[in-house]
């Protein structure tokens, strides 16, 4: 047990990368009930657009300094693949059967992995990406990288921030006006296409965050890296309730916990030695959906999204 503050604190970081990729996935949904499985190739985007930035800079740039430009460039990368993708991909399907824009999703995730793979130089293996040197941190028992702490303090301030958006806005009254009643909410003068293509890109913009903190824990990133982590937030966001920002946190951080504790502590419990290890954390992420899904559908927090034809 002496293990448990570094396995809640391991579990914490991830959650909050998840917790930052869901909250794109429930933002669409929730306004207009589309599973965008193309969100976790725009959160790998984001991380090259990142990459980008860096290696432009010049030598010995500090690593402070450069991530507020790797973000803005990481953003304007995945904010820009996101737009053109709901404009030309999903945007025109709108109005069909709710089947063609799901496939269409599926088909983007791989088509983008595959040009940046075709495109990026190098990209056919993983990419370094830079990382925060120095001696890590020693919090209530557990040891916490200089990279860890960006994503610590970033994804509450990022969803206090969408959240006061949402409430508080005119812009984001909107998104909740389409998400209830999109019809309605046309008649009542809101441009719903403007708010459709609003949340896509704070989705793809919290997803690039994530894409920044990924990389200064990993040390590197590649082509792939988005279609675990981007199956493991959708993961998160029903987990904590579809629909609700907050819940696609906290089904995150819920998610990321109880990943870190079943890789720690699993091969301890009698006649489970087989299922312990990072082997099986994936196994046991899904498996943790299923029984909440089994025990309350509507996810953590309770948001509903009415079905709409």
């Amino acid at each position: 047990m002496n293990e448990l503050p570094q396995q809640l604190a391991n579990g914490l970081i991830l959650g909050a990368m998840y917790g930052l990729i869901a909250i794109g996935y429930t933002m669409v949904y929730g306004i207009i009930q589309l599973i965008n499985f193309a969100h976790g190739e725009i959160f790998m985007i984001g991380g090259f657009g990142a990459l980008t930035v860096y290696l432009g800079l010049p030598s010995g740039f500090s690593l402070i300094a450069a991530i507020p430009l790797m973000i803005v460039g990481g953003v304007i990368a995945a904010v820009a693949i996101s737009m053109a993708a709901e404009r030309f991909a999903y945007r025109p399907l709108r109005g069909g059967p709710r089947l063609a824009p799901l496939i269409t999703a599926i088909g983007l995730s791989l088509a983008l992995q595959q040009a940046v793979w075709m495109w990026y130089p190098n990209a056919t293996k993983d990419r370094s990406f830079p990382q925060f040197e120095g001696e890590s941190f020693d919090v209530l028992g557990a040891t916490i990288q200089r990279g860890d702490i960006f994503v610590l303090i970033v994804a509450p301030l990022c969803m206090l921030a969408l959240g006061l958006f949402v409430s508080k806005t005119r812009a984001g009254r909107g998104m909740q006006a389409t998400s209830q009643d999109p019809d309605t909410a046309k008649l009542m003068g809101i441009n719903t296409d403007r708010i459709i293509v609003m949340a896509f890109a704070i989705g793809a913009a919290f997803a690039a965050v994530a894409a920044v903190a990924y990389g200064l824990k990993n040390g590197q990133i590649g082509f792939r890296m988005g279609f675990i982590m981007g199956l493991k937030a959708f993961t998160a966001a029903v987990l904590g309730g579809i629909g609700n920002i907050y819940g696609a946190m906290l089904g995150g951080v819920v998610l990321g916990i109880a990943e870190a504790l079943a890789t720690g502590y699993m091969s301890e419990v009698p006649g489970m030695e087989l299922f312990g290890g990072g082997a099986w954390k994936d196994v046991w992420a899904f498996a943790l959906l299923i029984i909440v899904l089994l025990v309350r559908p509507q996810g953590l927090l309770g948001e509903r999204v009415s079905d709409r034809a």
